[in-house]
């Protein structure tokens, strides 16, 4: 995923080696999302009694759900080399064609955020997904000539957070299938963190992973990241793990028992007091926060709309009741009709 965090989100680790410690290293440990694991399972081994590379796969939700964890799960089942790369870093046709011609046969290659592919690369991308044929133009004007390369079979795993901005054309070519990651459930939260916290060798009871759990914004990435910073505060603190460390550690992040940020809580405030609780327009609420409308949309919308306290409407965004009374504030006596 990008590193153009937003200032309110989790800093990515220095080190990945961690990261990539936690990261399930097999099925049985990845948790959740059991159809998608299921229906994986049918096309690997249906590609494998075939002797033929599994079909092309676009996995897309949310980010920090487990798409690129997935995309390495199927490299390890097929036993294939993956080769990773994203959108932004293949800049020119050059690029896109010095990745495919490396390839070796059965490889894997992951493009992550393939939304933010130009038009130009996606077409070259086009026939090396569909006949496993690179045409490569040489020269300009009457002289151009097009030279066209044999590609090895591979699979291409693609992810992104936007499907919407991904052409029709692309979104057709993944055969192999089309998966939407949702979110997890408590108790499979409760799960991965339980099993994180084993790798980290941290004693942790079973309240303060529920605590966790329910501030992780069911998202294993936040979940592992929290995880990490609560180890650090019973650590430095010399306090044992438990539920009252973990809501300390996370109070000083100024994370709430809903999961809400403090931009989170900005951005709903904002909305009630300045704009009645809405109806009000993205562009509105992201110059009233000095935001940009992507960022509103992307970061904030997503889970403030999964928790219920915001709401998408034609006229534009309205805060619901649950987020008036999670945030203390009364709710008008205009709006108690309308707001459910």
């Amino acid at each position: 995923m990008s590193s153009n965090l937003p200032s309110h989100l989790p800093a990515p680790e220095v080190s990945s080696g961690l990261d990539q410690t936690l990261r399930p290293g097999s099925w049985d440990e990845y948790v959740g999302q059991k159809h998608i694991k299921e229906n994986l399972s049918v096309l690997l081994q249906a590609s494998e009694e075939r002797s033929e590379p599994p079909e092309h796969i676009l996995f897309y939700g949310p980010p920090g759900l487990g798409k690129t964890t997935l995309a390495h799960l199927i490299a390890k089942e097929t036993r294939k080399q993956i080769k990773i790369t994203s959108g932004p870093a293949i800049e020119k046709v050059g690029d896109l064609a010095s990745i495919l011609t490396n390839l070796s046969p059965g490889d894997i290659l992951f493009i992550d955020e393939i939304h933010r592919l130009n038009k130009m690369i996606e077409e070259v991308l086009y026939p090396a997904m569909e006949s496993r044929t690179l045409d490569i133009i040489l020269g300009k004007g009457p002289s151009a000539r097009t030279i066209q390369l044999e590609l090895p079979a591979f699979t291409l795993i693609a992810a992104t957070t936007r499907i919407a901005l991904l052409s029709s054309p692309l979104r057709s070519r993944f055969s192999g299938g089309v998966f939407r990651l949702e979110f997890y459930t408590l108790e499979e939260m409760e799960n991965i963190i339980r099993r994180s916290a084993k790798i980290l060798g941290v004693d942790l009871d079973r309240e303060a992973a529920i605590e966790i759990a329910q501030r992780s914004r069911f998202t294993p990435r936040t979940a592992n990241y929290l995880l990490k910073r609560a180890r650090d505060y019973a650590q430095v603190h010399k306090l044992p793990l438990s539920r009252d460390t973990v809501h300390r550690a996370l109070s000083l992040l100024e994370i709430d028992e809903a999961g809400l940020t403090s931009a989170d809580r900005k951005m709903l405030s904002a909305i009630i007091q300045n704009f009645s609780g809405g109806p009000v327009g993205i562009s509105t609420i992201a110059t009233s926060l000095s935001e940009e409308e992507g960022t509103v949309e992307e970061v904030y919308e997503p889970y403030l709309i999964q928790t219920g306290m915001l709401e998408r409407t034609p006229r534009g965004r309205v805060v619901t009741k649950k987020a008036y009374e999670h945030l203390g504030f009364e709710l008008p006596e205009d709006a108690q009709g309308r707001l459910l």
